[in-house]
């Protein structure tokens, strides 16, 4: 589809979907009518800006069924998210739903270079949380065949790579980090592997770490972007280009807007991502902010698809860190790690307080410099490299590869220890 085609479809789907929402969930029709907005005024794309937000918070706010737009008896799967506050985040789908989905991966397969003659481990988390039945899901959709060997028993999971001839892997980037040491521990060089493909998402990754990935794996490392409240993974993919997310536009309607005033942002400014779904059934979010910062590209993609893209995720809105009054995302301190050679891939940002802020960040040096470098010099090289980027002063602790706990899922990689006093 050429833009013009997808920008028909979107304004037939979004219509429909605004109907369905008002006529079939009460927060909507409750918010529309306070905000003195009819259905019939949605008449372009354009208009979707008259809609008030939905946030993550409404979610839990109607815990569990009050954002349903269907009967419960037509809900055929739900996943739910643990929430800080206590409140999972729950998410409901119907058979159109789930079809929706696996189509959706399926695609971000295939536009990542996957074929139905692949063999994909997916090494995702299974049950409650989306990703280890989003990517089996889209695996099978696709026709490839599918190990699903979930998270863990790292040392399983290289003998199934080894014994299946695995070619794509899926995981998230920091388990294939630790992959990529236990590899190194078990002394299997990747060249005996058969791999080819790495599907990987759940969090944030710089271009150091994927260039990283590809080197040690030998793989092509293709992002892909979802989250759970948006069906799960599959809202957007990579294509072998690496040159943006092309977000499924026919599904999803993207805006970027200025995250204090809410202001929808012009083509090609960076803010943050606001998606409109728009076949969902279950559960439909209208204007869903995703508190992820990013730029939307909407020319033609040198692939030749023409949905737009989310250039590379530069931090979250909401995990932007205060450290005396300087605002640091944990992104730009990972960008700056990575790229000073004599560091490894694992580190921690920890916060403390004692009336006055003090950022601590703890990196491994990489095995291969490990004992070779001068500590105190190399110290220095990264607190003046952390103060020239942040324009405040870290405290660096260097510490022997392996002493950071490593993590078969999300890695945790900001610990906040401060009270207020």
């Amino acid at each position: 589809m050429n833009g013009d085609d997808i920008s028909r479809l979107q304004l037939k789907r979004l219509k429909a979907q605004v109907k369905h929402a008002y006529d079939n969930v009460r927060m909507y029709r409750d918010r529309m009518d306070k905000a003195g907005i009819k259905v019939d005024d949605i008449r372009k794309l354009e208009d979707i800006s008259k809609i008030p937000f939905t946030k993550k918070d409404d979610l839990r706010d109607h815990y569990p069924y009050g954002i349903l737009a269907v009967p419960i008896e037509n809900v055929m799967r739900l996943h739910a998210s643990s929430g800080t506050t206590g409140i999972p985040t729950v998410v409901s789908y119907t058979r159109h739903d789930l079809d929706t989905w696996s189509d959706l991966m399926a695609r971000c397969y295939s536009c990542a270079g996957v074929t139905p003659s692949d063999i994909v481990q997916n090494a995702y988390g299974y049950g409650l949380f989306t990703g280890g039945l989003g990517f089996h899901m889209g695996a099978e959709r696709l026709g490839a065949l599918v190990l699903p060997t979930a998270t863990g028993n790292t040392k399983r999971q290289i003998k199934m790579m080894r014994d299946m001839r695995t070619t794509v892997l899926c995981c998230t980037p920091s388990y294939s980090l630790y992959l990529i040491e236990a590899l190194q521990e078990e002394k299997v060089d990747p060249s005996e592997l058969d791999l080819r493909i790495g599907m990987f998402g759940a969090e944030p990754w710089s271009d150091e770490t994927r260039l990283h990935i590809q080197d040690s794996l030998g793989i092509r490392a293709q992002d892909l972007y979802g989250m759970s409240e948006l069906y799960g993974p599959g809202v957007a993919a990579e294509c072998p280009e690496q040159n943006g997310l092309h977000i499924w536009s026919d599904e999803f309607l993207v805006e970027t807007i200025d995250p204090d005033t809410g202001e929808v942002l012009s083509p090609g400014e960076k803010g943050e991502v606001v998606f409109t779904m728009l076949t969902r059934e279950a559960m439909p979010l209208l204007r869903y902010r995703t508190r992820d910062l990013a730029v939307i590209e909407y020319e033609k993609c040198a692939c030749g698809r023409s949905h737009p893209r989310i250039m590379r995720i530069k931090g979250r809105s909401d995990d932007m860190l205060i450290v005396g009054g300087v605002n640091v995302f944990p992104s730009q301190i990972e960008d700056i790690l990575v790229g000073i050679e004599e560091l490894g891939e694992q580190y921690q940002i920890v916060l403390e307080t004692d009336r006055l802020d003090h950022l601590y960040v703890k990196v491994e040096v990489s095995p291969k410099y490990w004992k070779k470098v001068d500590m105190k010099e190399l110290s220095s090289k990264v607190v003046s490299t952390l103060q020239a980027s942040l324009t405040l002063r870290a405290k660096v602790e260097l510490l022997e590869p392996g002493v950071i706990p490593r993590t078969e899922g999300k890695a945790k990689r900001v610990i906040d220890l401060r009270k207020k006093i």
